[in-house]
């Protein structure tokens, strides 16, 4: 039973907490998987057949994050109140509430919000713009190394040689490729490579930093957020500053 000071709020629907833990999961996973690729030959992976099996590997589970992003997207347009991007993007009166609520940190008292308090709705901007370079990045990367789609199959016909079937174009395997075009393709990806590679690293920084918050709001200010995430209600040790007195969301 909750202390009678702790106040109970319904934030987090369903679709967002099935977001939250598939990108979890699925970030950590790719890092695990892009760590192991980036280390190969520490780690003793040296012939093609090994590279290229976790590669698709890696691919693999980049669909899911990506297919489970672009669910999330779309839901920030129909799903509950805060859920919706109107909730996440900065609006004409957000910085007076950063102002605000920066100035009750400093003076001990920070504001309780139901949804992301404003520090939080730019760490989560921030986010959703590295989560979609990453997943550009690496369809791109996706099709250009391995072939797979969506732009797989654009990449191989462009590399194939004249009379060359696309189905006959292997990856890392010059054979019955164009020379020109094959070194051209080469040239294109590269700049994909280096975004994909230094936004991962960026994004991991931004993750540990994220658990980080997460572990002082739960310490320091009693805020829920780890459960808020798993059963969808958030308890606040005061009123949040986003909701109505009866308890529902403002605006």
């Amino acid at each position: 039973m909750q202390p009678a000071n702790i106040y109970q709020y319904k934030v987090w629907d369903l679709p967002v907490r099935l977001f939250h833990w598939i990108n979890f999961f699925a970030v950590l996973s790719l890092l695990f998987m892009g760590l192991m690729m980036l280390f190969k030959k520490e780690l003793g992976i040296t012939s093609l057949e090994a590279r290229i099996e976790l590669k698709e590997i890696h691919v693999l589970i980049g669909y899911v994050f990506v297919i489970n992003l672009l669910i999330r997207l779309a839901w920030g347009f129909i799903g509950q109140r805060f859920a919706r991007w109107s909730q996440i993007w900065p609006t004409k009166a957000f910085f007076a509430e950063l102002k605000a609520y920066r100035g009750s940190i400093k003076a001990g008292k920070a504001f309780h919000y139901a949804g992301h308090n404003p520090l939080g709705r730019l760490a989560i901007n921030l986010l959703y713009l590295l989560l979609l370079v990453m997943a550009v990045s690496g369809l791109v990367r996706a099709g250009t190394d391995i072939y797979f789609p969506p732009f797989g199959s654009l990449a191989a016909s462009y590399v194939a040689a004249e009379g060359v079937s696309p189905e006959q174009i292997h990856p890392y395997d010059k054979t019955g490729t164009d020379a020109q075009h094959y070194a051209e393709l080469k040239e294109f990806k590269g700049p994909f490579g280096s975004v994909h590679l230094y936004t991962a690293w960026i994004l991991l920084s931004i993750i540990l930093l994220h658990v980080a918050a997460v572990i002082r709001a739960e310490v320091k200010e009693d805020e829920s957020l780890v459960s808020a995430m798993i059963s969808g209600r958030k308890g606040l040790p005061g009123k949040a500053r986003d909701m109505d007195e009866d308890g529902s969301s403002q605006g």
